[in-house]
């Protein structure tokens, strides 16, 4: 893996980090006097890289305002939907011309109150494999098992209008075991109905992009970063490593 290999890279005394054969090699002091862009071969030593795990390189990226944050961890997820749930679904919001509305109480102790809405097509359900689903209420848990068995699943919470996405801190969409976010920045989340637009086509697709258009939503991208720091002797310099 990545992080073997870079720990290898280290203890070698010189590494050959860029192919460039037909270029001569250059000292980073030269590069570092240099004006960009221009390429170059180097030969130098990788002194420390960052970060450390692997699994903090992988960041949130917004293309339009350039912005990145960290990908929340599930604890994030799970006390947003808990805060969610205290507000109980509305049931004038139940079965409307576009989804169907299914509810019921906990059996535990805090007899949460739950609903599903699964939007429907021509008015008719699809196949799970091809179902967008709404639910309130759910715990993490809960939700997962639905994104395992259904194509998507979107936590939302009732007002007294309509249903509405839960605070953009919290995936707007999951499919799969994928969680999409929102720039909280360059967002303007749009009423849940705006979905039925995409339901009424002849084959929704509920693509994450299109789900993200028609809801307002500026859909954040996975990138993977990192930065490496050179040596030759001549001069330290920082490469940085960005990619979808």
């Amino acid at each position: 893996d990545l992080e073997s290999h870079l720990q290898r890279c280290q203890q070698l005394s010189v590494t050959v980090l860029t192919d460039h054969q037909d270029l001569n090699n250059t000292e980073l002091k030269t590069i570092l006097n240099s004006a960009a862009p221009q390429q170059y071969r180097i030969r130098a030593k990788l002194r420390t890289y960052k970060p450390q795990k692997l699994y903090q390189s992988i960041k949130l990226h917004c293309s339009k305002c350039n912005s990145l944050r960290e990908v929340p961890d599930g604890d994030d997820f799970d006390f947003i939907l808990q805060r969610s749930a205290v507000t109980a679904p509305n049931p004038e919001l139940h079965n409307t011309s576009w989804y169907d509305s299914v509810m019921w109480t906990t059996q535990d102790q805090k007899q949460r109150k739950i609903a599903i809405h699964f939007v429907k097509h021509d008015e008719m359900l699809q196949e799970p494999e091809d179902t967008l689903l709404m639910i309130e209420g759910g715990t993490l848990k809960e939700v997962w098992k639905l994104a395992k068995r259904f194509k998507c699943v979107i936590p939302v919470r009732s007002t007294e209008d309509d249903l509405e996405l839960l605070d953009l801190s919290a995936p707007f969409l999951l499919q799969g075991n994928i969680k999409y976010y929102g720039c909280k920045q360059c967002s303007t989340p749009k009423p849940i109905k705006s979905l039925s637009s995409i339901a009424a086509e002849q084959r929704p697709s509920w693509e994450p992009t299109e789900i993200a258009q028609v809801l307002g939503i500026e859909l954040l991208q996975y990138v993977f970063i990192m930065k490496f720091t050179l040596v030759d002797g001549t001069g330290a310099l920082n490469a940085y490593l960005f990619d979808y």
